[in-house]
């Protein structure tokens, strides 16, 4: 069994390389025109510190103010960077508790998130209670599969976003969890789930055909993988069943990947998914360079906060 240290160092360390687009690894040698740098986390469930020094796995690890340092240090690196998160900002500490969601909020927005989607903790006080807090987010939301018509949500929470940075047009789309038999109904409301896969493939659209997006992220709250129930719609099956995604970046199910995952989509070409554990303990980067000819190559890291 590693020790902790290890498997720490691993993970900080572990790159993934994978050809989007058609574009094999030996032409990484060409000369490449623009770096887009994605930073994500997932499943913070209001972590503000560090955790506790005695934690049984991650002691002392986290925290808001060591991620600050880490985001400031990869932006002065590469200013082309964006900030995401994939759902359940709530839930986990006295500070949702007494709060509500204002310092999760307020701290995200100080650390400049760009769009963030909604977890089904995020539901927790109640859909009023999420919309309470929305002016303290200076971020936007995205949620293509929760139809928030004839609820207070409904105009507040886009679809989807177009970020631009240095002339790359990434478009970001956010997708959640079934909420029925996992949160109370007097909790979402007149919440509507639609399917997944089926939104993924009008979102795809969209953002390549209307949008002329060079880069297509999920933010997905749906979780990585049901190894109990294959069949359900997860970040893997998501994936191999739509076309046109290059990035899933998932939540829900807490998995600490130690590297993006690569799978191929319905058209053969390449995706990849990760996910970041929870508490914040640690967030993922992941590098897109596009060559002049718009072709795209990426890797991967997940960083120990």
């Amino acid at each position: 069994m590693q020790s902790r240290r290890v498997f720490i160092q691993q993970m900080a360390s572990a790159t993934a390389f994978a050809s989007l687009g058609g574009l094999s690894l030996t032409s990484c040698t060409q000369p490449l025109s623009k770096k887009i740098t994605v930073l994500h986390t997932n499943d913070v469930h209001s972590q503000i510190d560090p955790l506790p020094e005695n934690h049984y796995r991650y002691p002392g690890l986290g925290g808001f103010a060591r991620r600050a340092s880490i985001i400031e240090a990869v932006r002065k690196e590469n200013p082309n960077t964006i900030l995401l998160d994939a759902g359940d900002i709530f839930q986990g500490t006295p500070y949702f508790n007494y709060y509500g969601g204002e310092i999760e909020f307020k701290l995200m927005s100080k650390l400049n998130y760009d769009l963030a989607t909604i977890g089904n903790h995020d539901f927790d006080n109640g859909i009023d209670g999420l919309f309470g807090q929305l002016p303290n987010a200076t971020f936007d939301f995205v949620s293509a599969n929760y139809d928030f018509k004839n609820t207070v949500l409904d105009s507040h929470v886009k679809p989807y976003k177009v970020l631009v940075r240095d002339g790359i047009r990434i478009g970001v789309f956010g997708l959640g969890v079934q909420l029925e038999g996992l949160v109370n109904k007097n909790l979402y409301k007149e919440t509507k789930y639609l399917d997944p896969v089926e939104i993924a493939q009008d979102m795809t659209q969209a953002l390549k055909q209307e949008e002329k997006c060079d880069i297509v992220i999920c933010l997905s709250h749906i979780g990585y993988d049901y190894k109990k129930s294959p069949d359900r719609i997860s970040d893997l099956n998501l994936a191999k069943k739509t076309k046109d995604i290059d990035l899933i970046i998932g939540g829900h199910t807490h998995t600490l990947l130690p590297k993006p995952t690569v799978v191929d989509n319905a058209a053969g070409e390449k995706v990849l998914i990760n996910q970041c554990g929870n508490s914040g303990v640690y967030m993922g980067q992941i590098d897109f360079y596009l060559d002049n000819k718009g072709n795209k190559t990426s890797k991967g890291r997940s960083i120990a906060v």
